[in-house]
């Protein structure tokens, strides 16, 4: 009997976790401050992930006080951190690119006591943080844009099934009479 539900406990863990991702999904969907609380959070978490290999996971830090300031969801910003985190590797190179736009060209790290290896190192880091913000800043702007009209999107419609729900298409929503 013991093993017979090990074994059924392990079949129907991916559906459980499924499951769970549906209910958090649906938490997420139906926060207290709509779909802009979810969304600006969700744009924050993107925005820290962009840059925050270059530093050596300290940015994730910064999650915290912008969540704060911008009034945004701590789980949508987790959830656009971890999105950051897929995504982060094809568009490093795009960092580098507008990190050595927006540094001058002239721009030279050096640090006493430190190879020049670690030098270049700690100046491709630089680029790398850099041109991480500017694209987490436009990216991210886009990205709370286009969140938000898709959390409108669901919420709408889940309140349109929940009326049609309620009152079904050919039955009158009041009494006419007045009774």
């Amino acid at each position: 009997m013991a093993g017979t539900t090990n074994r059924t406990q392990l079949r129907s863990w991916p559906g459980g976790a499924k499951r769970w991702m549906r209910y958090k999904l649906l938490q997420l969907l139906r926060a207290p401050g709509g779909p802009t609380f979810v969304a600006m959070g969700f744009s924050i978490g993107f925005f820290c992930e962009m840059f925050t290999l270059p530093t050596y996971g300290l940015a994730f830090f910064l999650i915290f006080p912008l969540i704060y300031l911008l009034r945004g969801s701590l789980a949508g910003a987790l959830v656009g951190f971890v999105i950051g985190k897929i995504i982060y590797l094809p568009l490093a190179y795009l960092h580098s690119l507008v990190g050595g736009w927006v540094l001058p060209a002239h721009m030279n790290l050096h640090l006493p006591l430190v190879g020049e290896k670690i030098n270049h190192m700690l100046l491709l880091n630089l680029k790398l943080i850099v041109g991480g913000m500017v694209d987490g800043l436009w990216i991210g702007a886009l990205l709370f844009i286009a969140v938000r009209a898709v959390l409108l999107y669901l919420t709408a419609k889940r309140k349109e099934r929940r009326r049609l729900k309620r009152h079904p298409v050919g039955t009158p929503v009041g009494d006419m009479a007045g009774n």
